[in-house]
C-alpha cells in the first residue's frame, strides 16, 4: 500500500467470514442458589469494539444483552452465598477435599464443551485476537487443573501430626467464608478465574460480579457452574457496580473482596465494610511497568521485548512495559528500530491472520489516548512511527511518543493502552528515582549485556518491585511464580500455590500428648470419623 495511506478497518457485516460470526445472544438468566433465574428486567445492551459499515456510518455491532440487576436481587445473592457458607457448616466447606476436587473435575469437563463459543465471544467482545483468546481459554484450562494438583500437594503436607513441647496438633488450611470476585475486562476468563477458582477449592462460597466488557463470554459456563457445585456456591451479579456493590460491601458479610482494577475503587470498596479488620483483601491493582534499556543493552532484544512488553492485547495489561527508559548514547537507534517495528504491526480484527493491533473495548479510550497524545506533542514530544495514533472509530494504531519528559501525562499515568512513551535518559540513578518516587511497584524490565550493571540495577529495584525481569517483558506467567506488587499494585499474593494460600487460613487442632489423648485421635483417624483429623492423603 502507499506509504501515506492506511488500510481500512472497519468494513460490511457481510464481509465477516461465517465461522467467526456469533448470533446475537440475548442473557435472560442469572445464577443463585444453584438456580438458574429468569430475569424480565431492564438490561443493559452489549455492543462489540468491532464496528461494521452500515448506512448510517460506521457503528460498534451489537452482540446482545445482560440483566440489569439491582440492589435487591445483589442482596439475595449475598443471602445465598452466606447461607450456603454457614459458618462453616455448609455442604461446600464442609465437603471433603477429595469431593471438592471431583466437583472441580466435573466443571472443568463442562467449561471445556464451550470452548469455541467463549473463543468466539472474547474475540468479539474484547477484540482479543483468535490466538489469545484461544491462549486465555486454554491457559485457564491449565491453572484449574494446576491448582488441583497444587491442592493435591497441599494436602499430602497436612495430612500429619505435628509434636513440639509435649503438645501434638494437626494443621491444615480452611475456608475463610463469602469472597465477592470482582475482575477486569482485559483477561475477562483468567484474570478472574485466577482468584475465583482457588477462592472456591478452599472450601468459600463466591459472589461473582462480572466484568463490564467480557460478561456475555461467561454466559456460557453459568450451566456448568449451575451442575458442578452445590447450590448458593457460586452466585453471579450483574448491573451498575455502585448500585449493587455498595450495599453488598456495607453489609459486612462479605470475608473477602477478590478485586483486579484501580486502587481507588479497591480503596474505596474496603472503606465501606463496616469491620474492616475482619475482611481479608487480595487485590492487584494500577501498574506502570518500566523498561530500562542501558547502552550495554542488546538493541534487537530490547526492542523485540519492548514491542511484545508494551504492545500485546494493545497494551491493556496490567504486566504491559507502559514506559521505556533508553540511554541516550543508544536512544537514536533503539527508537530507529522501534518505530520501524511498531509500524510494521499489522491492524486489522480478531480473527484476521497475522493481526497484532485490534479495535479497542473501552468505549472513551480513543479520546483519552489521543488527549495524552496531544498533551506530550505540546510539551516537545513527537509521534516517531508511521500512522502512530491513527484512530478509526475503536481503532486505534500504536504511537511511539519521543521524548517524554516528567511534564507530560505519559509519564505518570497508565495508558493502558497502545502507546509506548520514551524517555532518555543519562544516568543510571534515573529511573531507580521514577520507581522510588512511582505510586505503583509491580514489575520492571532491564536490558543489559553488562554483569556489574545488571547487578547494580536488580539490587537497586527488588526492593522498589515484586518482580525483575533481565532481558525480557514484563509478565505474569508462568502462574507457578509469585504474581503480587508494591506500594499501591496489590495486596496480597497470587500463583497457583500462593493463591490457595491467600485463600484460607490455617486452623488447628492441638492437644497434650498423653496416652488417652493419642489413643482418642488413633480411633477418630482410624474410623474416618472426621474430615480434619485425618491422615488421609489424595493421590
Amino acid at each position: 500500500m502507499p506509504a501515506n495511506t492506511f488500510p481500512e478497518i472497519f468494513g460490511e457485516e457481510a464481509a465477516i467470514p461465517e465461522a467467526y460470526r456469533v448470533a446475537e445472544i440475548h442473557q435472560r438468566e442469572y445464577l443463585i442458589n444453584g438456580e438458574i433465574v429468569s430475569w424480565d428486567g431492564p438490561v443493559t445492551n452489549i455492543y462489540s469494539p468491532v464496528c461494521v459499515a452500515t448506512d448510517g456510518g460506521i457503528q460498534r455491532k451489537l452482540l446482545g444483552s445482560v440483566p440489569n440487576t439491582t440492589q435487591k436481587e445483589a442482596m439475595e445473592a449475598l443471602d445465598a452465598a452466606v447461607a450456603a457458607y454457614d459458618n462453616g457448616h455448609g455442604k461446600w466447606p464442609s465437603m471433603s477435599l477429595e469431593e471438592r476436587i471431583a466437583c472441580m473435575q466435573k466443571f472443568v469437563y463442562l467449561m471445556i464443551q464451550q470452548r469455541d463459543i467463549v473463543i468466539k465471544l472474547l474475540m468479539w467482545e474484547i477484540g482479543k485476537t483468535l490466538p489469545d483468546a484461544t491462549k486465555e481459554f486454554d491457559r485457564t484450562v491449565d491453572y484449574i487443573n494446576d491448582t488441583i494438583d497444587a491442592l493435591k500437594d497441599l494436602d499430602r503436607e497436612s495430612s500429619r501430626f505435628q509434636q513440639a513441647e509435649g503438645t501434638i496438633a494437626q494443621i491444615r488450611r480452611n475456608p475463610l467464608g463469602v469472597v465477592l470476585s470482582m475482575g477486569p475486562f482485559n483477561y475477562p476468563l483468567n484474570e478472574i478465574f485466577t482468584t475465583l477458582i482457588p477462592a472456591l477449592i478452599m472450601g468459600n462460597t463466591i459472589l461473582f460480579k462480572l466484568p463490564k466488557h467480557g460478561v456475555l463470554a461467561h454466559y456460557p459456563l453459568l450451566e456448568a457452574f449451575k451442575e458442578s457445585f452445590p447450590k448458593g456456591t457460586v452466585n453471579t451479579l450483574y448491573g451498575r457496580g455502585a448500585e449493587i456493590i455498595s450495599p453488598i460491601m456495607e453489609s459486612g458479610k462479605v470475608n473477602v473482596l477478590a478485586f483486579i482494577g484501580s486502587s481507588k475503587v479497591a480503596n474505596g470498596l474496603k472503606k465501606l465494610h463496616p469491620k474492616i479488620n475482619r475482611l481479608r483483601a487480595i487485590l492487584s491493582l494500577d501498574a506502570k511497568n518500566a523498561a530500562i534499556v542501558t547502552k550495554h543493552a542488546n538493541i534487537d532484544v530490547a526492542v523485540n521485548e519492548c514491542l511484545l512488553g508494551a504492545l500485546s492485547f494493545n497494551g491493556q495489561r496490567c504486566t504491559a512495559l507502559k514506559l521505556i527508559f533508553v540511554q541516550k548514547d543508544i536512544a537514536e537507534a533503539f527508537t530507529t528500530k522501534l518505530s520501524a517495528a511498531v509500524a510494521a504491526l499489522k491492524p486489522g480484527l480478531p480473527w484476521q491472520e497475522g493481526v497484532k493491533i485490534t479495535p479497542l473495548p473501552e468505549e472513551n479510550k480513543p479520546a483519552y489516548l489521543k488527549a495524552c497524545i496531544d498533551d506530550a506533542l505540546s510539551k516537545g514530544a513527537a509521534i516517531l512511527n508511521e500512522h502512530g495514533g491513527h484512530n478509526e472509530a475503536t481503532f486505534v494504531f500504536p504511537a511511539v511518543v519521543y521524548p517524554v519528559n516528567e511534564q507530560m501525562r505519559l509519564y505518570h499515568e497508565e495508558q493502558f493502552g497502545p502507546i509506548v512513551p520514551v524517555v532518555p535518559f543519562e544516568s543510571i540513578q534515573e529511573p531507580i528515582d521514577y520507581q522510588i518516587n512511582a505510586s505503583h511497584g509491580m514489575q520492571v524490565s532491564i536490558f543489559s549485556e553488562n554483569p556489574a550493571e545488571v547487578a547494580q540495577l536488580v539490587d537497586s529495584f527488588v526492593n522498589l518491585v515484586s518482580r525483575v525481569n533481565i532481558n525480557c517483558q514484563a509478565q505474569r506467567g508462568p502462574d507457578v511464580f509469585p504474581f503480587t506488587g508494591r506500594k499501591d499494585s496489590a495486596e496480597g499474593t497470587l500463583s497457583v500455590f500462593d493463591a490457595l494460600r491467600s485463600f484460607s487460613i490455617r486452623s488447628l487442632v492441638a492437644t497434650k500428648v498423653t496416652d488417652s489423648n493419642k489413643k482418642l485421635l488413633n480411633d477418630i483417624v482410624k474410623n474416618h470419623q472426621s474430615n480434619f483429623l485425618s491422615t488421609d492423603y489424595i493421590f
